[in-house]
């Protein structure tokens, strides 16, 4: 059984690896979301892009952690607030609190906000929770190495 986690924790880490390398390019393509900007269909597009990679990046990662979860314990941690908690507890994510925002963004990602609020979001992706996803990430290299 251990062989098979294994191969899925690898197949998981190549996964968190691609998403994580789309999310960074979006970020490096981007300016700061302008809440007092019309934005053209076009220009919105790549915003949309990081978006998207952005949902997809966390939902990619919490996998992630579930298999490793699996993996180390045996037995699934029932909850995703107890799961990113022992993730923050074995230093895999930072802050378990972020962790929590970043899920729940995708939720507000859906509906249609002020440019204000569409702002926020967007800087919070390209800065504090990117932050979150560059340290997780480190963390995640550094496993093998435990």
């Amino acid at each position: 059984m251990t062989d098979n986690f294994e191969v899925l924790l690898t197949d998981s880490k190549n996964k968190v690896n691609r998403v994580y390398n789309l999310v960074q390019a979006s970020i490096k393509k981007l300016e700061p979301y302008k809440a007092d900007y019309d934005y053209s269909y076009d220009e919105l597009e790549p915003y949309d892009a990081l978006a998207d990679r952005f949902i997809r990046c966390v939902e990619i990662f919490i996998k992630y952690f579930k298999t490793y979860d699996i993996y180390k314990n045996a037995t699934p941690t029932l909850s995703y607030r107890d799961l990113i908690n022992t993730m923050e507890k074995l230093s895999i994510v930072e802050s378990a609190e972020t962790w929590i925002q970043m899920r729940t963004i995708r939720n507000k990602m859906v509906h249609d906000y002020l440019p204000e609020q569409t702002k926020i979001m967007f800087d919070e992706i390209m800065n504090k929770f990117w932050q979150q996803i560059k340290f997780t990430k480190l963390a995640i290299d550094e496993i093998k190495s435990r």
